[in-house]
């Protein structure tokens, strides 16, 4: 799982996967995996198996939510979720701050400067998910309770309704 060319925040990912025993695949894409589309087409996936991981400041403090590639994080839902009076976007500078991680490459952890983690339940239903690891090159696949226990995710309702 490790490789020492992997770029340094990408081996953060690996080490915390092999600290916990995590039963995950990471992978390298050489086309690069910046968007939720790019990414399922590199993987060879539905685009509602990609996990993206946004950052939101909800009343100052950092909040990653997990949601599925084909779908849009509803900000009053995270706001009521983390418990906040009003939940933004986090900014580029706001997102690497909070995560270690340039914006196109939040992996789900390790994230010590985030206290709270939600993802959008109808993940759960996948039989595998891609999240994020470490650069817009590398992603690792494990399945949805996995993700969940690696995150210490909450499971909830984040997503704006299909249209």
């Amino acid at each position: 799982m490790e490789n020492r060319a992997w770029p340094e925040p990408v081996g953060r990912v690996t080490a915390y996967l092999r600290d916990a025993g995590a039963e995950v695949r990471v992978e390298e894409f050489r086309d690069g995996t910046p968007t939720a589309q790019a990414a399922a087409r590199a993987v060879g996936c539905e685009l509602g198996q990609i996990v993206k991981s946004l950052v939101f400041d909800c009343d100052g403090r950092p909040v990653v939510v997990l949601v599925p590639g084909d779908r849009r994080a509803d900000s009053a839902k995270v706001a009521q979720a983390a418990g906040c009076r009003f939940a933004r976007i986090a900014g580029t500078h706001e997102v690497e701050e909070a995560t270690g991680f340039e914006p196109g490459a939040v992996a789900p952890f390790p994230l010590p400067r985030v206290e709270r983690i939600l993802i959008e339940r109808t993940l759960l239903a996948h039989q595998v998910v891609w999240i994020g690891a470490g650069s817009d090159r590398h992603m690792a696949a494990l399945s949805p309770a996995e993700l969940v226990r690696l995150s210490r995710a909450r499971p909830m309702d984040v997503v704006e309704l299909h249209t």
